[in-house]
């Protein structure tokens, strides 16, 4: 089991060239990856996106590759001789029309746009794929682990909450039976108070009674929670992506809960309740933030 929360950092070095891989992953339903490459290798987004799909399912991912030339890069200065010539005789033709001096400094040159360049020479992409790859591997393999070993760490949090909520509903089973007791005694006590004293024997009695007990039974309820938790269980236990399974076993789960609470008639099963929608409650919260 997984977590969609990671980061990792790889490189290559090839011909003085760095190569620097950053990934980091957060919570998303669906799998989303936004890859940001120097501009003239975007030709190669499109393979490094289906790389990291084959290795992820879910949550947005943000990949940034950068090439560190250091001392390495071959640029060199170009200067337009013709353009700069053309400038000379724009400024020399307008001086003369205004009557200005026509003195042209060196320092008036470097000025010019277009007549100084730098050119450096690029890495085609050709070139530059393997050697991107192979850092892109590296910072991929480093944050799948973060997430795994994120996982781990949700996954004992969710058993221990677990194995709360098992409790709760163990407690909930033991407390269904005075919840027909305590009524079965209210009930002769007001038919009393109200000077019709029934018998416990007396049909119409055992009816009511029958038919309280069918309405605040929360034996089903158990039953499949107990399931649900049991599932659970078997689904943190599996290599594969199951944050979608947990989501909607968690959603069960609190229907169950919902339910328990909604037939609860009795002042300690309905706080046992409350407090197992708060374990609940940071169950989904984790699971959120699982593939």
């Amino acid at each position: 089991m997984n977590s969609m929360t990671g980061f990792g950092r790889g490189e290559a070095i090839a011909e003085g060239v760095v190569w620097r891989v950053e990934i980091s992953s957060v919570n998303r339903k669906q799998l989303e990856i936004v890859i940001n490459l120097p501009r003239e290798l975007n030709e190669l987004e499109t393979g490094l996106r289906n790389g990291i799909a084959g290795k992820l399912s879910r949550g947005r991912v943000y990949a940034a590759i950068t090439a560190d030339r250091g001392s390495a890069s071959k640029a060199s200065l170009r200067v337009d001789e013709t353009l700069a010539k053309q400038y000379a005789e724009a400024l020399t033709k307008l001086s003369g029309s205004l009557n200005l001096p026509s003195a042209i400094s060196s320092n008036d040159i470097i000025r010019w746009p277009g007549v100084f360049t730098i050119e450096q020479s690029e890495v085609t992409a050709e070139q530059a794929q393997p050697f991107i790859d192979k850092a892109v591997n590296a910072a991929l393999n480093q944050m799948l682990t973060m997430r795994s070993a994120e996982g781990q760490h949700l996954k004992e949090d969710m058993s221990v909450r677990l194995d709360a909520l098992q409790t709760m509903f163990t407690e909930a089973a033991e407390l269904s039976p005075q919840v027909v007791a305590k009524y079965r005694d209210a009930l002769r006590q007001r038919l009393t108070d109200a000077g019709l004293p029934l018998p416990l024997d007396d049909e119409r009695l055992v009816k009511e009674i029958g038919l309280f007990a069918d309405r605040c039974d929360i034996s089903e309820e158990i039953t499949r929670a107990a399931s649900h938790i049991k599932q659970f269980r078997t689904y943190m236990d599996n290599g594969e992506p199951v944050g979608r399974s947990l989501d909607f076993l968690s959603q069960e789960l609190f229907r169950e809960i919902n339910t328990m609470g909604s037939k609860a008639n009795h002042a300690p099963l309905a706080q046992l309740v409350v407090r197992a929608k708060t374990e609940l409650e940071k169950i989904r919260e984790q699971v959120q933030n699982i593939e």
